[in-house]
């Protein structure tokens, strides 16, 4: 065996020890961070897009308050008996409790 032929078969080893840790983290990263991530944003969306009138939400500021109107982009809470305040529909939180849904006339 001559220093040539000992030195090519390190090198095939090498590539795989290198590009092996590599896939590992990435495997890690995405069961890890990547994929929980992308449920909760979906997760998140189908809340926002459940939002409707008479709910109680709170805001991401920590305002808290009853849904009045609703649009495709904004948010109109009621805060007390007088005061009504427009926020976008990003900035809800979460649904503190829903309104009960509307009877269905048979």
């Amino acid at each position: 065996m001559t220093l040539f032929e000992a030195t090519g078969a390190g090198q095939e080893q090498s590539i795989w020890s290198i590009v092996l840790p590599f896939v590992l983290m990435f495997a890690v990263f995405y069961f890890l961070l990547i994929r929980p991530q992308q449920k909760k944003s979906k997760q998140r969306t189908a809340m926002l897009n459940q939002i409707k009138k008479g709910d109680k939400i709170t805001t991401i500021g920590g305002l808290h308050g009853t849904v009045v109107e609703l649009t495709d982009d904004t948010v109109v809470i009621r805060v007390n008996d007088t005061t009504k305040m427009t926020f976008e529909r990003s900035a809800v939180n979460t649904i503190v409790s829903s309104a009960p849904a509307a009877a269905v006339d048979k």
